[in-house]
């Protein structure tokens, strides 16, 4: 939204400059864009006259003009097809900057000519007008007269308007808010009713009210139209619209003078003597939806939820309601006579059609947001005078079909609540001051009863009303209070399942990984890859195509951003995300998931590719484990069980018991990532944060005492034979159960199949640590602890290797 100061200043009697009320509109919550001060650009700029001009001795296209200007008589090269003796026009001295060329003046010769100034045109100062020589000014001006007021240049002010605030879309309603936070005196003009001398000829018939519930019109008969006088240009040009004609030129003026979009119909081009407001149809012949010609010269197609108007009994659309009128009824410099309309168009389905259409109009603007419905009457008086006063002719009877939508109703309000609510310690006779001098009614009583006016339909309570008292007082008035004292300090915010998220966090950032946040959503085929799909998971309205159904892992979504990360050059990637997973759409069908996914692409080195990737990550999933507090030494490795989309012969799953998965982890099966486009081989795994018990005690950020035994450990060697099928951990579980007191570690060093161990069997050979605590052990106690460890394993189906 842009305004001049001086058409602020014709509702508003302030000497505030610029500079002022950009403040002030930004201390009541008015938020500036930008004061352009064309003043401060023109200042260099003065009235010259152009004493003589003949043509250059080396350049058949250019002048040497003898110039009397406010420097006295220079002279300057023009290349201006207009530039003569006598013309009137615009100086600029050496070292001024033209904004138009963004060039500041040097002197310096012009085909051998030095050049003392330039003979400015429209363009050159940034002013509307044609450019094709310099500007021709009155003769009657005095040279050395400034720039800026020969245009009557003045500040413009730039502004957001937020969406709760349609008022602000017109200079009264701006200046309406300056004046009650002090910075003037509204001094609106009242508009005054203008008489009918004869019945509106026109008819109005409104047949979609949920669309537009009231429409009024009159017909101004014997208007001259053409062109706008200077300072109706004037105003309008310089918040950047273009003058087009006077009717028009009015229904602009006073879109942003009252925030009253209007609109103006040339009779003679209406079929019949009805205007019909009905929603969009089909034609009747063909079945196709309508379409308009509008006015930007654009055809639109028309659909049912669009307002349409129409003549002819309602068959021909003429405009689109509160978007853009038709080009078949548009005014021009011939009307004689004018319909001027004024009607309240729903801001839902006007914003529906602007951005449907494509359309984005100031009308449409408007009317999305909420003209105020009180003005329908109003505007129609308001542009009716001047239209009289600029085309002359004579008026109709105002017609109005419909009614419009009913005034803010009334509500209780406590003036004592501004204290509780903003701390701000105001007398009632302030707060009554505040909200009256905004429009407000207030009827002081107990309590007080407050009624909006009908242009702030979002005050729909008592804090709204607080908001506004504190918005005008200032927010800088609110008072410094610190907050109560709470006692003891916080102990943390964080409750298991957030402080687990922390520690896995940086866990696998210290081992390389780097994060990832990707969508909760996938493809549904991709879903249904890994075991999800389900009809219930489906979104009914996806952000995109391939996003349309809540993901069943995060895995897939892990490996598209490792295969986008390969098709830019870095295929060697280390990927983690924690987030939900989504099993069922019920509450409990929601997991969180911990996911890591490793695409070993490392770069060809003759000292071959290092570890097996897949060791690797176990090694990582192992020690996340240990972080969170997982029962790491009580989990079981199982083989041959987990889902379709692990490698079969290169995954395992980590268990409490027969039922409760901790984790899964492997290798990714070829035909899953040739399905998501992405190259292998690929490793990940996937914890399932619900499913870790939480470690028994108290957590606590203090490290336990340091556990340094002074006697020397010592190893013990067993090789066992069992069968090839048995994961070795279970085997290095059982050893370390032997003994907890004494054994400390237990390693797999060797694991053998081939000659001397028979078919289907494997040799694992463990290394047991032990650490005596209090003695050192004699030889029938290292005896006794190693009988343990072999009956221990022996248990699970294994046999010494003899």
């Amino acid at each position: 939204m842009k305004f001049t100061l001086g058409w602020l200043k014709d509702h508003l009697d302030t000497t505030a400059d610029v500079a002022a009320v950009a403040e002030a509109m930004t201390m009541a919550g008015l938020e500036v864009e930008e004061v352009h001060d064309p003043i401060a650009a023109l200042a260099p700029f003065t009235v010259a006259r152009i004493v003589s001009a003949e043509r250059h001795p080396n350049a058949d296209r250019l002048q040497v003009c003898q110039v009397e200007t406010v420097d006295g008589m220079k002279e300057i090269v023009c290349g201006a097809p207009n530039a003569r003796a006598g013309l009137t026009t615009i100086y600029a001295p050496i070292g001024a900057y033209v904004p138009g060329l963004g060039v500041t003046l040097v002197e310096k010769p012009v085909r051998g000519v030095v050049s003392n100034g330039m003979l400015c045109s429209a363009a050159e100062l940034e002013l509307a007008g044609e450019s094709d020589g310099i500007l021709e000014l009155a003769d009657d001006l005095q040279v050395g007269t400034p720039a800026a007021g020969v245009f009557g240049a003045e500040p413009v002010i730039d502004f957001e308007v937020t969406p709760n605030r349609p008022d602000w879309l017109g200079v009264a309603g701006i200046a309406r808010d300056l004046a009650a936070a002090g910075v003037g005196t509204l001094k609106t003009p009242a508009i005054a009713t203008v008489p009918g001398v004869f019945p509106c000829p026109i008819a109005i018939r409104i047949e979609a009210p949920d669309l537009c519930p009231v429409f009024a019109g009159r017909l101004i008969r014997g208007v001259k139209n053409g062109p706008s006088p200077d300072w109706l240009k004037h105003r309008l040009t310089a918040i950047g619209l273009r003058s087009i004609n006077r009717l028009v030129d009015v229904t602009n003026l006073i879109s942003y003078d009252r925030a009253r979009p209007l609109h103006v119909y040339d009779p003679a081009k209406l079929v019949g003597n009805e205007i019909v407001v009905r929603g969009g149809q089909a034609a009747k012949d063909t079945g196709q939806p309508e379409h308009l010609i509008a006015l930007d010269g654009k055809t639109y197609t028309v659909a049912a939820a669009d307002c349409v108007i129409a003549d002819a009994g309602g068959e021909r659309p003429i405009g689109l309601g509160g978007v853009m009128g038709g080009e078949s009824t548009g005014c021009s410099d011939e009307t004689v006579d004018v319909f001027v309309e004024s009607a309240w168009f729903d801001p839902i389905a006007t914003a529906q059609t602007g951005r449907s259409l494509g359309i984005s109009s100031d009308a449409q603007y408007r009317f999305a947001r909420g003209v105020d419905p009180a003005s329908v009457v109003p505007g129609l008086e308001l542009a009716t005078k001047l239209i009289l006063e600029l085309c002359g002719g004579e008026s109709s009877e105002i017609v109005v079909t419909g009614q419009a939508p009913a005034n803010p109703a009334a509500f209780a309000f406590d003036p004592g609540y501004v204290k509780r609510l903003s701390g701000l310690d105001l007398t009632q006779d302030r707060i009554a001051q505040i909200l009256t001098d905004l429009g407000f009614d207030v009827a002081r009583g107990s309590p007080w009863s407050v009624t909006p006016p009908s242009w702030r339909r979002d005050v729909e309570g008592p804090a709204d009303l607080v908001e506004e008292v504190a918005r005008i007082e200032g927010f800088d008035a609110l008072p410094d209070t610190p907050l109560p004292g709470v006692g003891a300090l916080s102990k943390g915010v964080l409750n298991p399942r957030q402080a687990r998220v922390r520690i896995a966090r940086r866990a696998l950032a210290s081992l390389g990984y780097a994060e990832a946040v990707t969508w909760s959503f996938t493809q549904r085929e991709t879903a249904r890859a890994f075991g999800g799909g389900d009809e219930t998971l489906v979104l009914e309205n996806p952000i995109a195509s391939d996003l349309d159904c809540m993901r069943p892992s995060i895995l897939p979504n892990l490996i598209q951003a490792a295969a986008r990360n390969a098709a830019r050059g870095h295929a060697d990637a280390a990927l983690f995300e924690i987030g939900p997973i989504y099993l069922t759409d019920r509450p409990d069908g929601q997991r969180t998931v911990i996911a890591g996914l490793i695409a070993p692409h490392a770069a060809r080195h003759w000292g071959g590719t290092g570890e097996d990737a897949l060791f690797s990550l176990k090694g990582d999933l192992m020690a996340v484990l240990d972080e969170i507090g997982a029962p790491t030494g009580s989990l079981q490795l199982v083989q041959g069980q987990n889902r379709d989309w692990w490698h079969p012969g290169r995954s395992a799953r980590l268990q409490l018991g027969p039922k409760v998965v901790i984790a899964e982890f492997g290798a990714l099966h070829p035909r899953v990532l040739k399905a998501l486009d992405a190259d292998g081989p690929m490793v990940g795994f996937e914890i399932v944060l619900d499913s870790v018990p939480e470690p028994r005690g108290k957590g606590t950020k203090a490290r336990g005492a340091a556990d340094l035994p002074n006697l020397m450990p010592l190893t013990r060697d067993f090789a066992f034979l069992v069968d090839d099928a048995q994961a070795v951990g279970d085997l290095t579980r059982a050893a370390a159960g032997a003994d907890k007191a004494l054994i400390e570690t237990v390693r797999v060093f060797d694991v053998y199949r081939g000659q001397g161990v028979p078919e289907g069997m494997k040799s694992v050979a463990l290394e047991i640590v032990i650490q005596p605590r209090e003695a050192t052990l004699g030889e029938a106690e290292i005896e006794t602890l190693s009988a343990k460890v072999v009956a221990a394993v022996e248990k699970l189906g294994a046999r010494l290797r003899s």
